[in-house]
């Protein structure tokens, strides 16, 4: 599933090529809104929230209008000129914004809505890790308020913080030595959160994800994704395992010797 960073590149992205723009023409692709439009609507933000994106619009007749996309585990938003070959199928297609002469095109979408109030739509999230109002006191807080939870699971639950998927929980874990089935309460949590927000922070804007550094094709990452092979600290072959329970156990990638349970 794209994680924080990946949704902040695909806003940033979005907010370049449309933000101040008119919409000239707007095709949803989904039953629900299959006879909306949106032409004439002003785009006047597009933003990030944890790995939801909202493109906030207003009409002509002054109304606001948020588009909310959650990209889930095969969504992605593409911008390019209008008549450029589109990266994916065109039965992909959930929604298509045409400004001037820029297209944006938001495939299989996990979720796509028309909110009046976008505001509800992530009342449940923790912090922000890219957000502006970023807090990691309150990240810290939430996390250590459920001691039992295995700290791999307290870092995908969003309401403690909003951004770190299944790369970035397995590779934080790793570089502070902790095994993801580690209870919370058995974790120092500031460190973690911090290192969380800075990782998130670098790579915000990368079109390849690095938490180790070295930016050469196969180097970027420590452990996730790297079963079998040795672990870049110590040589040890990575793990990989299970975490939660189904149908929302997810994998993990541990090194069995820098990450004791």
């Amino acid at each position: 599933m794209p994680e924080g960073d990946t949704v902040f590149r695909a806003a940033h992205r979005l907010r370049t090529a449309l933000v101040g723009k008119t919409l000239s023409d707007s095709d949803f692709r989904v039953p629900r809104y299959a006879t909306t439009d949106l032409s004439g609507a002003r785009v006047e933000s597009v933003r990030s929230a944890g790995k939801h994106l909202f493109i906030d619009l207003r009409r002509p007749s002054g109304t606001p209008v948020s588009i909310h996309s959650h990209l889930m585990m095969e969504g992605l938003w593409d911008v390019h000129a209008i008549g450029a070959k589109w990266r994916r199928p065109w039965h992909t297609a959930r929604v298509v914004l045409r400004a001037g002469d820029i297209e944006a095109v938001g495939f299989d979408l996990g979720v796509l809505e028309l909110l009046a109030d976008p505001g509800p739509a992530v009342a449940h999230l923790g912090p922000d890790l890219l957000g502006d109002d970023w807090d990691a006191a309150r990240a810290v807080e939430n996390l250590a308020a459920a001691p039992d939870t295995p700290i791999g699971i307290a870092l995908l639950d969003q309401r403690n913080l909003a951004g770190v998927g299944n790369v970035y929980r397995s590779e934080l874990c790793f570089m502070r030595r902790v095994h993801p089935a580690t209870p919370t309460a058995a974790v120092d949590l500031p460190p973690l959160v911090d290192l969380a927000h800075r990782l998130l922070t670098a790579n915000r804007l990368r079109v390849a994800r690095v938490t180790t550094g070295a930016t050469g094709r196969g180097r970027e990452l420590w452990v996730y994704g790297r079963d079998r092979r040795p672990c870049r600290r110590c040589g040890t072959a990575v793990e990989r395992g299970m975490l939660g329970e189904p149908p929302a156990e997810r994998s993990i990638y541990v090194c069995p010797r820098c990450q004791t349970r």
